[in-house]
């Protein structure tokens, strides 16, 4: 299985269908996602790797994708502002939806 944390990705079932959120973790089978909001750290939401939907992040540098990849600590706000910032970028997901 591919390293996935710190992945965008874009849920395609459940009642939080087409959100966007942050892979923080693995647990078995299941992805462990939080997107700083209604999700919290302290309490991802686990879905199926079948239920998400990954987003092509393309040249997406920001920093706090990068500490996620590395295993260090990011606060709620600062999953925000990577995720409103990689929403209101130009990105090829975008063009699908």
């Amino acid at each position: 299985m591919a390293e996935r944390i710190g992945q965008i990705v874009r849920s395609v079932a459940g009642h939080d269908k087409s959100e966007l959120f942050c892979v923080v973790g693995e647990q078995d089978e299941f992805l462990l996602l939080a997107n700083g909001k209604q999700r919290k750290v302290a309490s991802p939401k686990r879905k199926k790797p079948g239920h998400v939907q990954p987003l092509d992040q393309g040249e997406f540098p920001h920093p706090v994708i990068r500490k996620l990849q590395n295993k260090e600590t990011v606060s709620d706000r600062e999953r925000r502002s990577a995720l409103a910032a990689f929403k209101g970028g130009n990105h090829i997901w975008q063009k699908t939806i």
